[in-house]
């Protein structure tokens, strides 16, 4: 397995999320739990990471953070080490606690950092641990909803500054309580397992850190490599036929010649792997049936009309593909 990419610059926000090793518990009792927060207390001072929410779940937890300085690895090593140390000494136990590498994602701004916030904080109620999330102590959930006391490395004025209403709290909590219908909006934002944000800032990040030749060791790097192969396939193929993009991701049915073009570019980005059938869907906002549907139609016509498997060839030779 590859090593995981890590993008690093003053400022960024990040979602983290670790699990226990073998999926174990990484806290035996609150004990460990309050080990575990003086820790995160700990980093946050001695790498200048600002800690916006968490949630302590029994095998895994999550972060949402700020790197004042460039140094997500060396923060979060630290504190792998350092509790994974702290936490084996006070249990008599050794070796590996967490599962391999932890996993990060880098997000675009606050306002994603605050949908994320609500996100995270519903963990205990999508486990059913719970029935209320204030019956969970070990979030900052009660601090954002119900005004409980907080740490005080906890960072809470940039959440609170997307919430206008004097009654701040009671804003929060009917954010959290109506979040379930948006998860799913928010999870397809996320990009190549690292990226949470618009298209317009996966360019600028990979203009910033992707390398020419993206290392073999780290597959994010591909990943995105290929993210942007694509982008720049469909633009350019949509030019050649003579289709405006637009038309074509709209998902109204198209008829006659604009059909035909679609399905050009669809077959196109099937035939060459850039996309599976649940992503083409996505892509041109129609059923992943109906995408299976263009694909084995299109093979016939290539078969029975010399036309079309010129126009394809052509199509495929010009992009190298």
């Amino acid at each position: 397995m590859g090593r995981a990419w890590r993008i690093e610059y003053e400022g960024a926000l990040y979602h983290l999320m670790s699990r226990g090793n073998d999926g174990q518990d990484i806290y035996l009792n609150d004990d460990d739990r309050n080990l575990f927060l003086e820790t995160i207390s700990e980093m946050s001072e001695r790498f200048e990471v600002d800690i916006f929410a968490y949630v302590l779940m029994s095998n895994h937890y999550h972060l949402l953070v700020r790197t004042n300085r460039a140094n997500l690895k060396k923060a979060m090593q630290w504190f792998g080490t350092t509790y994974t140390r702290r936490f084996n000494n006070r249990n008599f136990k050794k070796g590996h606690l967490f599962q391999g590498r932890y996993k990060s994602i880098l997000v675009q701004n606050d306002a994603y950092l605050m949908q994320l916030s609500c996100y995270i904080h519903r963990n205990p109620l999508r486990a059913g641990i719970v029935r209320r999330l204030i019956d969970y102590k070990w979030s900052s959930y009660p601090i954002y909803a119900y005004a409980k006391k907080g740490p005080a490395w906890l960072s809470t004025q940039l959440i609170w500054s997307y919430f206008k209403a004097a009654d701040k709290h009671k804003q929060y909590r009917e954010k959290v309580q109506k979040y379930a219908k948006e998860e799913k909006r928010l999870l397809e934002d996320i990009h190549h397992g690292m990226i949470l944000g618009a298209k317009k800032f996966i360019n600028k990040i990979r203009k910033q850190f992707l390398p020419d030749i993206p290392h073999n060791d780290l597959p994010q790097q591909k990943q995105l490599a290929k993210h942007i192969k694509l982008d720049d396939v469909l633009k350019k193929s949509a030019k050649v036929v003579q289709i405006d993009l637009d038309k074509c991701v709209q998902g109204k049915r198209l008829r006659g010649i604009d059909k035909h073009k679609r399905d050009l570019l669809v077959y196109l980005l099937w035939n060459k792997g850039l996309m599976t059938n649940e992503q083409l869907g996505r892509l041109f906002n129609i059923s992943h049936s109906a995408i299976s549907h263009s694909v084995k139609v299109f093979k016939e016509k290539m078969i029975n009309d010399k036309k079309v498997k010129i126009q394809f060839d052509k199509l495929n030779s010009q992009f190298g593909l």
